[in-house]
């Protein structure tokens, strides 16, 4: 089976636009919070954690913050793997030599949006 990405041009009227723009923010700031998890983590303990790690913790994260359980969850571990891979990425760099590059904490204007793991997951 191939897998595509699919990108949609939309034209939302002013309500929904605000609600897209809500759920970017929502999606930027899960983002730069993991970011900091994993930062916060590694200088108390030493062990840097992982994406299983972090998907444990996003679910005490959705109890925790009622705007976070309004977003559908597939999607905030894709938010994860996103950082996940970053962080992958930056490793492969040090390890062969590369300019690094550490991931970044990213502001609403830099963050380029958010995705679903299946087709038809969440988006009505």
């Amino acid at each position: 089976m191939l897998n595509r990405k699919v990108t949609y041009r939309l034209y939302p009227n002013v309500e929904q636009e605000a609600r897209l723009q809500e759920t970017l923010g929502l999606h930027q700031r899960l983002y730069n919070t993991a970011l900091e998890e994993r930062i916060r983590v590694y200088q108390e303990t030493g062990k840097g954690l992982s994406f299983a790690d972090q998907c444990k913790v996003l679910t005490q994260w959705r109890k925790a913050v009622p705007a976070l359980a309004g977003l559908n969850a597939q999607s905030e571990q894709v938010t994860l793997k996103r950082l996940h891979l970053a962080f992958q990425h930056f490793f492969r760099r040090v390890k062969n030599g590369e300019t690094p590059g550490f991931p970044r904490f990213k502001n609403i204007h830099r963050y380029p949006g958010w995705g679903y793991k299946t087709h038809g997951d969440g988006w009505k």
